[in-house]
């Protein structure tokens, strides 16, 4: 975030699942894409004779048994798939190659060395796929659980599908295609194993693939400004995975560069300079300053009160959500600023770490307090501010607000507001895969799929305010 001419100057929040009836597959916060919200086991099936599959330089480890395993799980899905797609025989991959990149005398990988090569990959010159077995695969399935590694694996299946299908072709499309096109595909991928029809792992609907997602996140393009970051953002990635998850393969088929223009609409895109990193620490100034933004983006004639004296406000209607909550009786929203800064610090990747499990920042924090503000504006409507499409409004309201503070927005708000940086909706996006307080209602209480919640969000981004109070009614 920034101030428009002005100088720029992890907690957890109380967050509960709660019940409710069904009603589509869109605003329906306990379905995910049309499938139930499960809370059952994710990872490896227990029992089931690993997959007979050589693999190159192999230790004969977990690790490399677990990859083998999806590896073939995802040559059955895609056996199935790509005659159905496009009307030609499918061709597994022709090796699966595993390496330790701390070893200097390891298997060559598309005619490299894999020593430091922390990383897994698709050849399309000899079709082969390999992966880091000590570092890389470890830590994502350490980190976010097993099916988020085999994520990593069916994207990169991902790239063999389009190779072999003749589509995205490197020489002729953008790198973001390709990546976003591989991200679909695991997502397609996801839904398969959700639906129970994988050999080898399970998937619940709630937090094993919320943890599925959040990996794409962390493993998302850092820099916008490095032109060899063609991954995405998280934010990017998170969709594209989704849309695979939603609407199958064939959708991701239609992903080509007008259609990633069209999802990043007037969002930025780069930082302005070197120095800037799109962090406005969180204070009592920053925190006015985008209540002062708030009242342009929405014209209430009754806007609430700001107190920054602490988020308990001894509310008779509404619980405390730390550290910002929104009391209906008062029409006030309270601030507990050292904690609200806290949320917002950065978080860093430690020593011997690859990428962090939560990405965090400034928009972690600014995001929370946008939900809550947006419920004043439900509560003026004449909105019930304790129900899950409460939660999803929020969710949804909060990325109208994300959208209209771009720099880029056509509805340029005066000097003195604030403006979206890159990396802030990847922010938004991590929050609401991890505690998910930003799509709460007015106690704090979540619901369970993070899929939901994001989906919500981008509606907002994308769409209008008018959609998100139609959508989730």
């Amino acid at each position: 975030m920034a101030l428009l001419a002005s100088t720029a100057v992890v907690l957890s929040g109380c967050t509960l699942s709660i019940d409710g009836e069904a009603t589509s597959i869109y605003n329906d916060p306990f379905q995910v894409a049309g499938l139930d919200v499960t809370s059952g086991p994710s990872g490896a099936r227990k029992g089931v004779p690993d997959a007979d599959l050589p693999v190159t330089g192999t230790d004969g480890g977990e690790i490399d048994r677990m990859v083998a395993n999806a590896v073939s799980d995802i040559e059955d899905y895609w056996r199935i798939e790509f005659p159905a797609l496009f009307h030609r025989d499918f061709e597994p991959v022709a090796e699966l190659i595993s390496w330790d990149p701390r070893n200097s005398h390891g298997p060559r990988f598309c005619g490299d060395s894999t020593a430091e090569i922390l990383n897994a990959g698709y050849c399309s010159i000899d079709h082969t796929i390999g992966w880091d077995r000590a570092l890389l695969v470890p830590e994502v399935a350490e980190k976010f659980g097993t099916v988020a590694a085999v994520f990593v694996l069916a994207h990169e299946y991902g790239h063999a599908v389009q190779t072999k299908a003749g589509i995205a072709d490197a020489n002729t499309s953008g790198g973001i295609v390709r990546e976003q096109q591989a991200d679909c595909f695991a997502g397609s991928f996801m839904r398969h194993i959700a639906e129970d029809k994988s050999p080898h792992f399970t998937l619940n609907t709630s937090d094993g693939l919320n943890k599925v997602l959040a990996s794409a996140v962390a493993i998302g393009d850092a820099d916008p400004n490095d032109p060899e970051n063609v991954h995405g953002s998280a934010f990017e990635r998170v969709t594209a995975t989704q849309i695979g998850f939603t609407d199958g393969p064939a959708s991701c088929t239609r992903i080509d560069e007008s259609e990633i223009e069209a999802r990043r609409a007037d969002l930025p895109q780069r930082f302005a300079d070197e120095s800037d990193d799109g962090e406005l620490p969180v204070t009592e100034e920053s925190i006015e300053a985008f209540f002062s933004s708030f009242r342009q983006i929405f014209d209430l004639s009754n806007p609430p009160e700001l107190d920054l004296n602490g988020a308990d406000l001894a509310c008779a209607d509404a619980d405390v959500t730390e550290p910002v909550s929104y009391c209906p009786a008062t029409n006030t929203i309270g601030v507990s600023v050292d904690d609200l800064a806290q949320r917002g610090t950065p978080g860093y990747t430690g020593r011997n770490e690859l990428f962090q499990t939560k990405l965090t920042g400034d928009y972690n924090a600014y995001v929370l307090l946008a939900s809550r503000y947006t419920l004043a504006l439900q509560s003026a409507r004449g909105d019930d501010l304790h129900s899950p499409q409460t939660a999803l409004r929020a969710a949804c309201l909060s990325g109208v607000i994300t959208a209209a503070l771009s720099p880029d927005n056509p509805s340029t708000l005066e000097a003195g507001s604030v403006w979206l940086s890159p990396g802030d909706l990847d922010e938004a996006v991590s929050g609401l895969l991890t505690d998910g307080l930003a799509a709460s209602d007015v106690n704090g209480r979540t619901v369970p799929s993070g899929f939901s919640r994001v989906d919500a969000f981008r509606t907002g981004v994308l769409g209008s305010e008018e959609t998100c109070e139609g959508r989730y009614r």
